[in-house]
């Protein structure tokens, strides 16, 4: 049975071009980049020079890029470091974050740490830029904003300039986790008023376990790790060598077809979003996906019935990998916070999936999906 895999807002397939320059890192050049002799300093180069090549596509300096292990250490080392490095004693954040943000931030908030405010939504699920002002008015002490660029499960984007020149204004740090956006649209951090911005290789067709933080370079904190004096003394431990190749190699390749991803990958979440609501007219199709939303991510709610229940897992034996933002593990859904939030605790009749697309996908495979769903629903 030949898989349709429609899950790609969790993770991509590798790019074979991003595993042939991983290649020669897992075998021959195998050195520790801390080294002095000559295997440790062909690997520091390699490092290096993705640095410089993450930098130029991200428009920023590389002694601005630093690389961690994913999105999560990424927005982790941001949301900590803002609170015990710059003095931020208030986190604004939204209830529909990635759990990386709002578990990081409810424990900061837990330990008496910091204030937590969250700002509130529209309809569709925007955050409220006249509630975050509200917010940033009403506190009197250093603010951290810390907002994503893309919900990982609605697709709406945020209007990351407008967010950062509130930020400004009232003085308060801005981290956007831009997990979802970065190796997806051209992105030039020093365009934005960002200090912290976090990505994720997997998300992009590169490897898994190797992502960045930038930190803007008006920004001084101290590290998250300790023990070593890799990544400039800001993150210990011996790198990811063949990660951090492939992370820039993945992000050269997703920067340079951009354009022709975003008209296709588009046009195919379109195609399915039209081709849902055609067959079956009670399913709503959630967030603003008609408007400013990322092209990959396409989430469907349909009516809550018996048939339903097992959705997910019947689609999987079916050969089909989708998400329903969380799953149990008898395979039922269960609705996620971010639907949870949407709907105002109206969600319990609504069985959710996210279908999330990359350039491997096909038209076909959207038609042979529609036709499961018919035949199961």
């Amino acid at each position: 049975m030949q898989r349709i895999y429609f899950d790609n807002a969790a993770t991509t397939s590798l790019d074979p071009e991003v595993l042939q320059a991983m290649m020669p890192y897992l075998t021959e050049k195998f050195g520790n980049p801390s080294s002095i002799y000559s295997y440790g300093r062909e690997t520091k180069i390699a490092i290096e020079s993705a640095r410089k090549s993450v930098a130029k596509i991200l428009g920023c300096r590389p002694a601005e890029i630093f690389f961690t292990s994913g999105g999560t250490e990424s927005s982790n080392t941001a949301i900590l470091a803002a609170v015990r490095d710059l003095g931020c004693t208030h986190i604004i954040t939204s209830p529909i974050e990635h759990h990386a943000t709002l578990h990081a931030t409810e424990n900061l908030a837990k330990s008496g740490l910091a204030q937590l405010s969250y700002v509130k939504l529209k309809d569709k699920g925007h955050v409220d830029l006249e509630s975050l002002e509200s917010l940033l008015t009403a506190n009197k002490g250093k603010t951290l904003v810390t907002l994503m660029h893309a919900n990982n499960e609605l697709g709406n984007l945020l209007p990351v300039k407008k967010v950062g020149e509130l930020c400004e204004k009232y003085g308060a740090i801005f981290h956007c986790d831009m997990v979802q956006t970065i190796g997806h649209y051209p992105v030039n951090l020093h365009s934005f008023p960002v200090h912290f911005a976090s990505a994720a290789g997997h998300k992009f067709h590169g490897p898994k376990g190797v992502g960045v933080l930038f930190i803007n370079e008006s920004v001084h904190i101290h590290p998250l790790l300790s023990g070593g004096s890799q990544e400039r003394n800001m993150r210990a431990g011996t790198e990811n060598l063949y990660g951090i190749v492939g992370f820039a190699k993945a992000l050269e390749l997703a920067s340079a077809q951009y354009e022709e991803d975003q008209k296709e990958v588009g046009a195919l979440k379109a195609y399915m979003c039209q081709s849902i609501c055609e067959s079956f007219p009670q399913a709503i199709c959630n967030g603003d996906v008609k408007g400013s939303s990322l092209y990959t991510v396409l989430n469907v709610a349909f009516p809550k019935t018996e048939k339903t229940d097992m959705l997910l897992m019947n689609l999987d034996m079916a050969g089909i990998c989708v998400s329903g933002g969380s799953a149990c593990s008898s395979g039922a859904s269960s609705v996620s916070h971010v639907i949870k939030t949407l709907y105002n605790g109206r969600s319990e009749n609504l069985t959710p999936i996210r279908f999330s697309f990359s350039r491997q996908n096909t038209k076909e495979e959207v038609d042979r999906v529609v036709e499961k769903l018919k035949e199961l629903l």
